[in-house]
């Protein structure tokens, strides 16, 4: 019996929604160019999609990355932390050491020097 109440309330929701979709008094005009134009982020593009960025960006993403991993992981290891004790430490800190090499990587290519 719920089942068959839930399927009638879910036939009246889809009816209702359709019906007011289709609403006579609803339709509105087409907004003008100057209404649907994009703004700022939806312009036209200056180059192509598929151009190539310069290789000196790269490290600058790679390292990018790092810190990004670094705060995922550290924000839940908090509450882990808790529950392990010394066993969390120690693999938080081969994780920071392997971070440490990406870093030490982007400062030995200069990524951290302002051009």
């Amino acid at each position: 019996m719920e089942l068959l109440v839930l399927f009638v309330i879910l036939i009246l929701s889809l009816a209702a929604g359709l019906l007011l979709q289709w609403w006579p008094g609803r339709h509105h005009p087409m907004p003008t160019y100057p209404q649907r134009a994009p703004f700022l982020g939806g312009g036209l593009p200056d180059t192509h999609a598929w151009s190539r960025f310069h290789v000196r960006y790269y490290p600058m993403a790679l390292l990018l990355i790092a810190f990004e991993m670094e705060m995922m992981f550290m924000y839940p290891w908090a509450v882990v932390y808790v529950a392990q004790g010394m066993k969390a430490v120690m693999e938080m800190g081969m994780f920071l050491a392997i971070l440490s090499v990406g870093i030490l990587y982007g400062w030995r290519e200069g990524v951290f020097r302002w051009q």
